[in-house]
């Protein structure tokens, strides 16, 4: 039995080092599609394996996609106000705006996190890739993400 709790706690220990997480804020943005590359990059180990990044909010999104024309991100942001527009009259939930249930449908369509290899710190993303916080409301405030990266 004792053989069994040590390699139990010795599993345990070698888990821990495999994994790296970390609760970041981001400043506040305007509402659109904005690139957090950056952002992330500056909190990642040295480590390889995956990273994933959860964003801790239901009116706020996560993406990837172009890098690299800002056109795309105001694209995406036209087509979204066109696909689910605050002008409907069917919501009811609307408490806090016009923008209150559209933002939750986006961020569903969107979803609440992005996973992307990793090599020594590095994003393997691709040439023209990159992250994107799509903030769906006109005022959301800084925004919540946990990074976790599982890997050597």
């Amino acid at each position: 039995m004792r053989v069994f709790k040590n390699y139990k706690l010795h599993l345990k220990k070698n888990i821990a080092k495999m994994i790296f997480q970390k609760e970041i804020t981001l400043p506040s943005f305007p509402r659109g599609f904005h690139l957090i590359t950056d952002y992330i990059i500056e909190f990642l180990p040295n480590r390889s394996g995956i990273l994933h990044v959860f964003i801790q909010h239901t009116s706020a999104s996560l993406t990837i996609n172009e890098n690299a024309d800002p056109s795309v991100r105001e694209d995406f942001e036209t087509h979204f106000n066109q696909l689910v527009p605050e002008s409907a009259s069917h919501f009811l939930h609307t408490l806090e705006g016009p923008d209150d249930m559209t933002s939750h449908i986006k961020s569903s369509l969107l979803g609440s996190s992005v996973s992307v290899p990793v090599q020594q710190g590095r994003l393997l993303l691709g040439t023209w890739q990159g992250i994107y916080l799509c903030e769906h409301r006109n005022h959301g405030g800084s925004r919540k993400l946990v990074i976790t990266v599982v890997g050597e």
